[in-house]
Protein backbone atom coordinates (compact mmCIF):
# COMPACT_ATOMS: atom_id res chain seq x y z
CA UNK A 1 0.00 0.00 0.00
CA UNK A 2 0.99 3.47 -1.11
CA UNK A 3 2.09 5.51 1.81
CA UNK A 4 2.18 8.98 0.16
CA UNK A 5 -1.02 10.72 0.72
CA UNK A 6 -2.82 14.56 0.64
CA UNK A 7 -1.50 16.89 3.74
CA UNK A 8 -4.82 17.94 3.71
CA UNK A 9 -6.46 14.77 3.86
CA UNK A 10 -7.25 13.50 7.37
CA UNK A 11 -5.86 9.85 8.92
CA UNK A 12 -8.16 6.76 8.37
CA UNK A 13 -8.73 6.49 12.43
CA UNK A 14 -9.16 10.30 13.15
CA UNK A 15 -11.83 10.45 10.34
CA UNK A 16 -13.61 7.25 11.44
CA UNK A 17 -14.01 8.62 14.86
CA UNK A 18 -14.69 12.16 14.80
CA UNK A 19 -17.03 12.14 11.35
CA UNK A 20 -21.03 11.09 12.38
CA UNK A 21 -21.64 9.59 8.74
CA UNK A 22 -18.53 8.05 7.24
CA UNK A 23 -19.71 6.91 3.26
CA UNK A 24 -17.36 4.30 2.13
CA UNK A 25 -16.91 4.62 -1.68
CA UNK A 26 -15.81 1.79 -4.46
CA UNK A 27 -14.08 5.05 -6.31
CA UNK A 28 -13.21 2.02 -8.88
CA UNK A 29 -16.80 0.59 -9.31
CA UNK A 30 -18.42 2.01 -12.79
CA UNK A 31 -18.47 2.15 -16.08
CA UNK A 32 -17.38 6.03 -15.65
CA UNK A 33 -15.09 5.13 -12.56
CA UNK A 34 -12.83 6.83 -11.03
CA UNK A 35 -14.10 10.32 -12.25
CA UNK A 36 -17.65 9.72 -11.95
CA UNK A 37 -17.49 8.28 -8.29
CA UNK A 38 -15.54 11.54 -7.30
CA UNK A 39 -17.28 14.32 -9.37
CA UNK A 40 -21.00 12.59 -7.48
CA UNK A 41 -19.29 12.87 -3.92
CA UNK A 42 -18.51 16.46 -4.58
CA UNK A 43 -22.45 16.96 -5.65
CA UNK A 44 -23.03 14.75 -2.46
CA UNK A 45 -21.49 16.32 -0.18
CA UNK A 46 -22.81 19.77 -1.28
CA UNK A 47 -26.14 19.05 0.41
CA UNK A 48 -24.46 17.06 3.55
CA UNK A 49 -21.54 18.78 4.49
CA UNK A 50 -21.16 17.02 7.88
CA UNK A 51 -20.75 13.94 5.78
CA UNK A 52 -17.13 12.65 5.34
CA UNK A 53 -15.79 10.02 2.77
CA UNK A 54 -13.78 7.02 2.44
CA UNK A 55 -12.88 6.88 -0.84
CA UNK A 56 -10.68 3.21 -1.55
CA UNK A 57 -8.76 2.88 -5.02
CA UNK A 58 -5.67 4.01 -6.55
CA UNK A 59 -4.20 6.84 -4.59
CA UNK A 60 -2.65 8.80 -6.96
CA UNK A 61 -5.48 8.95 -9.63
CA UNK A 62 -7.62 9.78 -6.49
CA UNK A 63 -5.50 12.23 -5.12
CA UNK A 64 -5.32 13.78 -8.88
CA UNK A 65 -9.15 13.87 -8.96
CA UNK A 66 -9.45 15.44 -5.50
CA UNK A 67 -7.27 18.43 -6.87
CA UNK A 68 -10.03 19.60 -8.59
CA UNK A 69 -12.39 19.67 -5.75
CA UNK A 70 -10.98 21.19 -2.89
CA UNK A 71 -14.13 21.11 -0.44
CA UNK A 72 -14.38 17.55 -1.02
CA UNK A 73 -10.49 16.76 0.07
CA UNK A 74 -10.93 18.39 3.19
CA UNK A 75 -13.81 15.48 4.43
CA UNK A 76 -11.98 12.50 2.67
CA UNK A 77 -9.78 10.12 3.10
CA UNK A 78 -7.52 7.45 0.81
CA UNK A 79 -7.30 3.83 1.27
CA UNK A 80 -5.17 2.74 -1.47
CA UNK A 81 -5.73 -0.39 -3.29
CA UNK A 82 -4.54 -1.46 -6.91
CA UNK A 83 -7.25 -4.06 -7.45
CA UNK A 84 -10.80 -4.02 -8.54
CA UNK A 85 -13.81 -5.95 -9.60
CA UNK A 86 -14.47 -6.16 -13.43
CA UNK A 87 -18.20 -5.43 -14.49
CA UNK A 88 -17.96 -8.88 -15.84
CA UNK A 89 -16.30 -11.01 -13.34
CA UNK A 90 -18.17 -14.31 -12.23
CA UNK A 91 -19.97 -13.19 -8.09
CA UNK A 92 -17.75 -16.35 -7.19
CA UNK A 93 -13.90 -15.20 -8.52
CA UNK A 94 -15.24 -12.01 -6.49
CA UNK A 95 -15.79 -14.10 -4.01
CA UNK A 96 -12.18 -15.74 -3.98
CA UNK A 97 -10.33 -12.84 -5.00
CA UNK A 98 -11.81 -9.78 -3.97
CA UNK A 99 -11.58 -9.27 -0.36
CA UNK A 100 -8.85 -6.93 -1.44
CA UNK A 101 -10.64 -4.92 -4.25
CA UNK A 102 -12.06 -1.18 -3.84
CA UNK A 103 -15.36 -3.26 -3.56
CA UNK A 104 -14.28 -5.50 -1.07
CA UNK A 105 -12.56 -3.19 1.31
CA UNK A 106 -15.58 -0.56 1.01
CA UNK A 107 -17.86 -3.32 2.44
CA UNK A 108 -15.19 -4.42 4.87
CA UNK A 109 -14.69 -1.02 6.33
CA UNK A 110 -18.54 -1.22 7.28
CA UNK A 111 -18.54 -4.38 8.71
CA UNK A 112 -15.80 -3.35 10.88
CA UNK A 113 -17.38 -0.08 11.75
CA UNK A 114 -15.39 2.24 9.85
CA UNK A 115 -17.96 3.56 7.68
CA UNK A 116 -21.59 4.23 7.99
CA UNK A 117 -22.24 2.55 4.37
CA UNK A 118 -20.62 1.87 1.12
CA UNK A 119 -21.84 2.90 -2.24
CA UNK A 120 -20.54 1.03 -5.71
CA UNK A 121 -21.24 1.76 -8.99
CA UNK A 122 -19.68 -1.94 -9.88
CA UNK A 123 -20.86 -5.73 -10.88
CA UNK A 124 -24.27 -6.36 -8.93
CA UNK A 125 -23.68 -10.16 -8.42
CA UNK A 126 -20.04 -9.68 -7.04
CA UNK A 127 -21.17 -6.46 -4.73
CA UNK A 128 -24.32 -8.73 -3.42
CA UNK A 129 -22.18 -11.70 -2.95
CA UNK A 130 -19.35 -10.26 -1.10
CA UNK A 131 -21.96 -7.91 0.76
CA UNK A 132 -24.00 -11.00 2.00
CA UNK A 133 -20.69 -13.25 3.19
CA UNK A 134 -18.84 -10.01 4.57
CA UNK A 135 -21.61 -8.38 6.38
CA UNK A 136 -24.28 -11.22 6.93
CA UNK A 137 -27.63 -11.56 7.22
CA UNK A 138 -29.66 -9.70 10.03
CA UNK A 139 -31.53 -12.67 12.11
CA UNK A 140 -34.77 -13.48 11.11
CA UNK A 141 -33.84 -12.95 7.38
CA UNK A 142 -32.82 -15.98 4.70
CA UNK A 143 -31.77 -13.86 1.80
CA UNK A 144 -30.90 -10.52 1.49
CA UNK A 145 -33.02 -8.46 -1.39
CA UNK A 146 -32.46 -5.56 -3.47
CA UNK A 147 -34.92 -2.73 -3.32
CA UNK A 148 -35.31 0.62 -5.00
CA UNK A 149 -37.83 2.87 -5.41
CA UNK A 150 -39.78 4.22 -8.72
CA UNK A 151 -41.90 6.58 -9.94
CA UNK A 152 -45.99 6.30 -9.96
CA UNK A 153 -48.32 8.85 -11.06
CA UNK A 154 -49.26 9.45 -7.13
CA UNK A 155 -45.87 9.69 -6.19
CA UNK A 156 -42.97 6.64 -5.96
CA UNK A 157 -43.54 3.22 -4.92
CA UNK A 158 -40.64 0.50 -3.41
CA UNK A 159 -40.13 -2.27 -5.16
CA UNK A 160 -38.21 -5.50 -4.47
CA UNK A 161 -36.58 -7.95 -5.18
CA UNK A 162 -34.71 -6.56 -8.17
CA UNK A 163 -32.50 -9.22 -8.68
CA UNK A 164 -30.76 -10.83 -6.40
CA UNK A 165 -33.05 -13.85 -5.37
CA UNK A 166 -34.65 -15.30 -8.66
CA UNK A 167 -36.43 -17.83 -7.46
CA UNK A 168 -38.49 -17.39 -4.15
CA UNK A 169 -40.17 -19.06 -1.66
CA UNK A 170 -43.33 -17.53 0.44
CA UNK A 171 -40.95 -17.22 3.34
CA UNK A 172 -38.50 -14.95 1.10
CA UNK A 173 -41.72 -13.19 0.15
CA UNK A 174 -43.07 -12.56 3.53
CA UNK A 175 -39.54 -11.55 4.79
CA UNK A 176 -39.02 -8.83 1.58
CA UNK A 177 -41.99 -7.54 2.57
CA UNK A 178 -41.73 -6.88 5.99
CA UNK A 179 -37.78 -5.29 4.42
CA UNK A 180 -39.95 -2.91 2.25
CA UNK A 181 -42.14 -1.75 4.65
CA UNK A 182 -39.39 -0.48 6.97
CA UNK A 183 -37.56 0.94 3.62
CA UNK A 184 -40.86 2.73 2.59
CA UNK A 185 -41.32 4.36 5.74
CA UNK A 186 -38.19 5.73 6.22
CA UNK A 187 -37.09 6.41 2.78
CA UNK A 188 -40.60 7.49 1.52
CA UNK A 189 -41.92 8.76 5.06
CA UNK A 190 -44.85 6.94 4.99
CA UNK A 191 -46.41 6.14 8.24
CA UNK A 192 -47.85 2.62 7.32
CA UNK A 193 -47.26 1.67 3.68
CA UNK A 194 -49.22 -0.07 1.45
CA UNK A 195 -48.13 -3.64 0.68
CA UNK A 196 -48.96 -5.36 -2.61
CA UNK A 197 -47.93 -8.76 -3.91
CA UNK A 198 -47.09 -9.39 -8.21
CA UNK A 199 -48.99 -11.49 -9.52
CA UNK A 200 -50.34 -12.53 -13.32
CA UNK A 201 -53.89 -11.33 -11.40
CA UNK A 202 -55.79 -10.00 -8.71
CA UNK A 203 -58.48 -13.02 -8.18
CA UNK A 204 -57.70 -15.13 -5.50
CA UNK A 205 -56.92 -18.15 -7.70
CA UNK A 206 -53.96 -16.68 -9.36
CA UNK A 207 -50.24 -17.34 -8.96
CA UNK A 208 -48.26 -20.27 -7.78
CA UNK A 209 -48.44 -21.65 -4.20
CA UNK A 210 -45.69 -19.41 -2.94
CA UNK A 211 -47.82 -16.28 -3.93
CA UNK A 212 -50.48 -17.73 -1.85
CA UNK A 213 -48.98 -19.02 0.85
CA UNK A 214 -47.01 -15.62 1.16
CA UNK A 215 -50.49 -14.11 1.04
CA UNK A 216 -51.68 -15.79 3.55
CA UNK A 217 -49.11 -15.06 5.84
CA UNK A 218 -49.06 -11.26 5.20
CA UNK A 219 -52.84 -11.92 6.32
CA UNK A 220 -51.83 -13.53 9.38
CA UNK A 221 -49.37 -11.05 10.22
CA UNK A 222 -49.32 -7.76 12.17
CA UNK A 223 -49.23 -6.16 8.42
CA UNK A 224 -52.46 -7.36 7.91
CA UNK A 225 -54.18 -3.80 7.58
CA UNK A 226 -51.32 -2.61 5.28
CA UNK A 227 -51.41 -5.49 3.02
CA UNK A 228 -54.21 -5.13 0.20
CA UNK A 229 -53.51 -8.13 -1.58
CA UNK A 230 -52.19 -9.16 -5.42
CA UNK A 231 -51.46 -6.67 -7.65
CA UNK A 232 -50.53 -6.42 -11.41
CA UNK A 233 -47.92 -5.20 -13.69
CA UNK A 234 -49.82 -1.98 -14.44
CA UNK A 235 -50.65 -1.42 -10.60
CA UNK A 236 -47.02 -0.59 -10.19
CA UNK A 237 -46.83 2.58 -11.37
CA UNK A 238 -50.56 3.89 -11.21
CA UNK A 239 -49.14 3.41 -7.12
CA UNK A 240 -51.96 1.54 -6.03
CA UNK A 241 -49.42 0.09 -3.23
CA UNK A 242 -46.28 1.60 -1.61
CA UNK A 243 -44.32 -1.80 -1.62
CA UNK A 244 -44.03 -3.99 -4.31
CA UNK A 245 -42.52 -7.17 -3.64
CA UNK A 246 -41.79 -9.90 -5.71
CA UNK A 247 -39.21 -12.25 -6.65
CA UNK A 248 -35.62 -11.24 -8.37
CA UNK A 249 -36.68 -12.79 -11.22
CA UNK A 250 -40.00 -10.59 -12.03
CA UNK A 251 -38.45 -7.53 -10.49
CA UNK A 252 -35.39 -7.13 -12.95
CA UNK A 253 -37.86 -7.89 -15.51
CA UNK A 254 -40.27 -5.30 -14.44
CA UNK A 255 -37.71 -2.54 -13.45
CA UNK A 256 -35.95 -2.97 -16.69
CA UNK A 257 -38.71 -2.62 -18.93
CA UNK A 258 -40.42 0.68 -16.70
CA UNK A 259 -36.89 2.19 -17.87
CA UNK A 260 -37.32 1.43 -21.58
CA UNK A 261 -40.16 2.56 -21.50
CA UNK A 262 -39.80 6.06 -20.00
CA UNK A 263 -36.53 6.33 -22.26
CA UNK A 264 -38.68 5.27 -25.19
CA UNK A 265 -41.32 7.99 -24.51
CA UNK A 266 -38.25 10.40 -24.50
CA UNK A 267 -36.69 10.04 -27.67
CA UNK A 268 -40.30 10.22 -29.49
CA UNK A 269 -41.18 12.99 -27.21
CA UNK A 270 -38.45 14.62 -28.63
CA UNK A 271 -38.25 13.33 -31.85
CA UNK A 272 -42.21 14.64 -32.68
CA UNK A 273 -41.01 17.56 -31.56
CA UNK A 274 -37.77 18.12 -34.25
CA UNK A 275 -39.64 16.61 -37.04
CA UNK A 276 -42.83 18.65 -36.84
CA UNK A 277 -42.62 22.83 -37.52
CA UNK A 278 -45.67 23.51 -35.90
CA UNK A 279 -44.50 21.69 -32.62
CA UNK A 280 -40.85 23.66 -32.77
CA UNK A 281 -42.95 27.33 -32.89
CA UNK A 282 -45.22 25.42 -29.91
CA UNK A 283 -42.08 24.55 -28.14
CA UNK A 284 -41.45 27.82 -26.14
CA UNK A 285 -44.74 27.13 -24.61
CA UNK A 286 -44.23 23.82 -23.49
CA UNK A 287 -40.51 24.23 -22.14
CA UNK A 288 -42.00 24.07 -18.68
CA UNK A 289 -44.41 21.36 -19.02
CA UNK A 290 -41.22 19.00 -20.36
CA UNK A 291 -38.92 19.69 -18.25
CA UNK A 292 -41.44 18.45 -15.38
CA UNK A 293 -41.40 15.74 -17.53
CA UNK A 294 -38.22 14.70 -18.10
CA UNK A 295 -37.80 15.86 -14.29
CA UNK A 296 -40.42 13.13 -13.23
CA UNK A 297 -38.79 10.63 -15.15
CA UNK A 298 -35.16 10.84 -14.89
CA UNK A 299 -33.48 7.68 -13.70
CA UNK A 300 -30.69 9.16 -12.18
CA UNK A 301 -33.43 10.87 -9.57
CA UNK A 302 -34.06 7.23 -8.00
CA UNK A 303 -30.67 5.61 -8.60
CA UNK A 304 -29.55 3.89 -5.43
CA UNK A 305 -30.74 0.50 -5.00
CA UNK A 306 -30.34 -1.10 -1.40
CA UNK A 307 -29.42 -4.26 -0.23
CA UNK A 308 -31.66 -4.56 2.42
CA UNK A 309 -31.20 -7.37 5.22
CA UNK A 310 -27.79 -7.14 5.67
CA UNK A 311 -25.84 -6.00 8.90
CA UNK A 312 -24.67 -3.36 7.18
CA UNK A 313 -26.08 -0.15 4.71
CA UNK A 314 -24.71 -1.28 0.65
CA UNK A 315 -26.00 0.83 -1.72
CA UNK A 316 -25.30 -0.25 -5.39
CA UNK A 317 -25.51 2.44 -7.93
CA UNK A 318 -26.59 1.61 -11.55
CA UNK A 319 -22.67 1.42 -13.44
CA UNK A 320 -23.79 3.83 -16.23
CA UNK A 321 -24.91 6.62 -14.64
CA UNK A 322 -23.62 9.85 -14.03
CA UNK A 323 -21.92 11.98 -11.42
CA UNK A 324 -26.11 13.47 -10.37
CA UNK A 325 -26.93 9.85 -10.29
CA UNK A 326 -24.12 8.70 -8.37
CA UNK A 327 -24.61 11.34 -5.92
CA UNK A 328 -28.56 10.67 -5.78
CA UNK A 329 -26.98 6.73 -4.21
CA UNK A 330 -25.05 8.32 -1.98
CA UNK A 331 -27.66 10.22 -0.95
CA UNK A 332 -29.75 7.54 -0.48
CA UNK A 333 -27.06 6.21 1.67
CA UNK A 334 -26.89 9.29 3.85
CA UNK A 335 -30.53 9.16 4.82
CA UNK A 336 -30.62 5.50 5.70
CA UNK A 337 -28.18 6.01 7.86
CA UNK A 338 -29.36 9.20 9.52
CA UNK A 339 -32.41 7.88 9.88
CA UNK A 340 -31.21 4.96 12.08
CA UNK A 341 -32.32 2.38 9.36
CA UNK A 342 -30.76 -0.51 10.96
CA UNK A 343 -31.78 0.09 14.30
CA UNK A 344 -35.48 0.50 12.91
CA UNK A 345 -35.26 -2.63 10.90
CA UNK A 346 -34.21 -4.79 13.89
CA UNK A 347 -36.99 -3.85 15.68
CA UNK A 348 -39.43 -4.52 12.78
CA UNK A 349 -37.96 -7.91 12.18
CA UNK A 350 -37.86 -8.72 16.09
CA UNK A 351 -41.60 -7.63 15.86
CA UNK A 352 -43.20 -9.35 12.51
CA UNK A 353 -40.62 -12.48 12.24
CA UNK A 354 -39.81 -13.01 15.32
CA UNK A 355 -42.72 -15.22 17.56
CA UNK A 356 -45.50 -13.27 18.13
CA UNK A 357 -46.85 -13.03 21.77
CA UNK A 358 -49.64 -15.71 22.46
CA UNK A 359 -52.85 -13.67 22.70
CA UNK A 360 -56.63 -14.76 22.32
CA UNK A 361 -55.48 -18.12 21.25
CA UNK A 362 -52.33 -17.18 18.93
CA UNK A 363 -49.10 -18.72 19.41
CA UNK A 364 -47.27 -17.46 16.43
CA UNK A 365 -47.06 -14.28 13.66
CA UNK A 366 -46.20 -16.48 10.45
CA UNK A 367 -48.52 -19.65 10.02
CA UNK A 368 -46.14 -23.17 10.38
CA UNK A 369 -48.30 -24.58 7.39
CA UNK A 370 -47.67 -22.72 4.35
CA UNK A 371 -50.58 -24.10 2.41
CA UNK A 372 -53.30 -22.06 4.47
CA UNK A 373 -56.24 -20.69 2.87
CA UNK A 374 -56.24 -18.98 -0.55
CA UNK A 375 -56.27 -15.29 -1.56
CA UNK A 376 -58.92 -12.78 -1.57
CA UNK A 377 -59.28 -10.10 -4.22
CA UNK A 378 -56.77 -7.36 -3.62
CA UNK A 379 -58.17 -4.01 -3.33
CA UNK A 380 -58.34 -1.57 -6.46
Amino acid sequence: MSKKRHQNVQPLAELSMTAPCVIALDVMGGDKAPDLVIEGAAIARIGHPNVSFLLIGPEDRINTLLSRHLALRQVSVIQHTETWIDNNEKPSKALRTGRNSSMGLAITAVAEGRASACVSAGNTGALMAMAKIILRPLDGIDRPAIASYLPTRRGETVMLDLGANTQCDANNLFQFAVLGNAFARVVLSITKPKIGLLNVGSEEMKGHDELRSASQMLRDSRLCDQFVGFIEGDDITSGAVDVVVTDGFTGNVALKSAEGTAKMIAQVLRESIVHSWLAKLGYPFLTLAIKKFRLRVDPRRYNGAVFLGLNGIAVKSHGGTDAVGYANAIKVAIDLVQHEFLNDLRREIDGLIGPKPPSHGESSLAPSDPNLGTEVKAQK
